[in-house]
């Protein structure tokens, strides 16, 4: 809002004109294809410094105050391994600093999302460094069909009266397509590092088929939103069976 530039401006001792021209800037056509994700860290590493920092010393703190902690700190939308030790690089720096000055001792993880099809197919390389793989299954169906899971809506429904997709692909895993790339990176991440802990985060995660897929596949968790927890820890259960 105008408000908001007008205090921001103020707060950066610039004027609004300024700000509202950096807004423009950052426009994007296709913000989903964009500079959002690890993208936004490597050029402005100041925000993953911040973030990583949030993180390490909110588990400082607890941990000064008796509570057991390990974060798991993941870097979203990596398509190359230099964009993960790139990022992992600040991370570790960053913890470095916040350990020594908290005093603080806890142990911690650096994984990333795996939500784009070359992460899936260059997991190998991948695994060399990370810790943990984490499926981001949203934007992996919508980088692997193509489809903008906000703009789905207009064509769905003739795709599934046409008999053209058996379902919403963002609601259960397409596993002939999508799943083929999550096995592919699960076969090649414990390649490299049998014991990777490999989870899964999205809409798919509340999924009973799609969580009978992630039984099958050796994951070790699934993630989802608040609403779907029940339903996901029944079809968890029944997949053990």
């Amino acid at each position: 809002t105008d408000e908001q530039m007008q205090e921001l401006a103020e707060h950066v001792g610039l004027d609004k004109a300024h700000v509202e021209k950096r807004i423009a800037g950052l426009h994007e056509l296709n913000p989903m294809l964009g500079h959002r994700g690890c993208r936004l860290g490597i050029a402005y590493p100041e925000i993953t410094e911040m973030q990583a920092r949030a993180i390490l010393e909110a588990a400082a703190e607890l941990t000064n105050e008796g509570v057991t902690v390990f974060p798991e700190i993941m870097i979203p939308l990596v398509s190359t391994v230099s964009e993960f030790t790139d990022q992992e690089a600040i991370v570790r720096a960053v913890a470095e600093k916040v350990l020594k000055e908290t005093g603080a001792s806890f142990n911690f993880m650096v994984g990333t999302m795996i939500e784009l099809p070359r992460a899936c197919l260059t997991a190998d390389e991948i695994a060399k460094h990370a810790e943990f793989f984490s499926f981001g299954t949203n934007d992996l169906t919508q980088t692997t069909f193509g489809f903008s899971r906000d703009d789905i809506g207009t064509f769905l429904p003739d795709y599934l009266e046409r008999n053209i997709l058996p379902g919403d692909p963002f609601q259960s895993l397409d596993v002939k397509g999508v799943g083929k790339l999550v096995s592919m990176a699960v076969k090649l991440g414990r390649g490299v590092k049998a014991n990777l802990k490999i989870g899964l985060c999205g809409e798919h995660g509340g999924d009973p088929a799609s969580i009978q897929f992630c039984k099958e596949n050796d994951l070790d968790y699934v993630s989802c939103s608040p609403f779907r927890v029940p339903v996901a820890r029944l079809a968890a259960a029944q997949a053990e069976l």
